[in-house]
């Protein structure tokens, strides 16, 4: 029976990404991004359980995807969409509103093509290159609660950056560090605890919104990384 276990928490990922998108076109954003919260949770825990009770299977993995273009792909869009159609009212847009809400859903178009070439490339075990769905629906979600500030507020045009953007970075050859722990030492870690406890604390000031500044950082301190790598490897080549 265990190795059903991770297989039936897949489909509660599913579940509620199916779920998110309906409260996404009901209006209820903040409930919608809830349940991509939960979907991302399950998502970890289905990998999590795989490895435990050493229940891996093609059919897992398979699922795995299917499951994540939903919750990761089809129900962020959902909610952008919603988001900028509600941004299109009061602009001079608004004739096209239905035109350009319905660019959100690129979102779920590179999230597609980004998890068909997570199962067919190799150089992705111990890292990510392109930027992972589950980080990219967790950014979208945290406009919902971000929306009141001023300068996003019904802001179409940063709506659309958004959506061309991270529509690339789900793509692009971009290697960003993962959060799997090999080891616990410090010097191995380092950018990893600092990313954890500089996640913690920014949650901890802004909650859920925090969560927009947390997938930056996260992006920006894999390029730092990179940059990093690149230049030690050369001075080594340099000796």
């Amino acid at each position: 029976m265990k190795r059903f276990v991770p297989n039936f928490i897949t489909c509660l990922n599913l579940f509620c990404g199916c779920v998110s998108i309906v409260f996404a076109f009901y209006g209820r954003l903040e409930w919608a991004a809830y349940l991509i919260f939960l979907a991302a949770a399950f998502d970890f825990l289905d990998g999590f359980a795989a490895r435990t009770l050493k229940a891996y299977s093609e059919l897992g993995k398979q699922l795995d995807s299917l499951a994540d273009v939903v919750s990761f792909g089809v129900a962020p869009a959902s909610i952008m969409f919603e988001l900028m159609l509600s941004a299109s009212v009061e602009h001079e847009l608004f004739q096209m509103g239905w035109l350009i809400a319905f660019s959100a859903y690129f979102i779920a178009v590179f999230s597609a093509l980004r998890l068909a070439k997570f199962n067919i490339d190799t150089r992705q075990s111990d890292s990510f290159i392109g930027l992972p769905t589950p980080a990219n629906a967790l950014f979208i979600c945290s406009l919902v609660f971000i929306t009141s500030i001023e300068f996003f507020e019904d802001n179409i045009y940063f709506l659309l950056a958004v959506v061309v953007v991270f529509s690339y970075l789900l793509v692009a050859e971009l290697p960003l560090f993962s959060l799997k722990f090999k080891t616990f030492d410090w010097k191995s870690n380092k950018i990893r605890y600092f990313f954890v406890a500089f996640s913690i604390l920014i949650l901890l000031v802004l909650n859920w919104a925090g969560l927009a500044f947390v997938i930056l950082s996260y992006i920006i301190l894999s390029i730092i990384s990179n940059i990093l790598q690149k230049n030690r490897l050369a001075a080594l080549k340099g000796r």
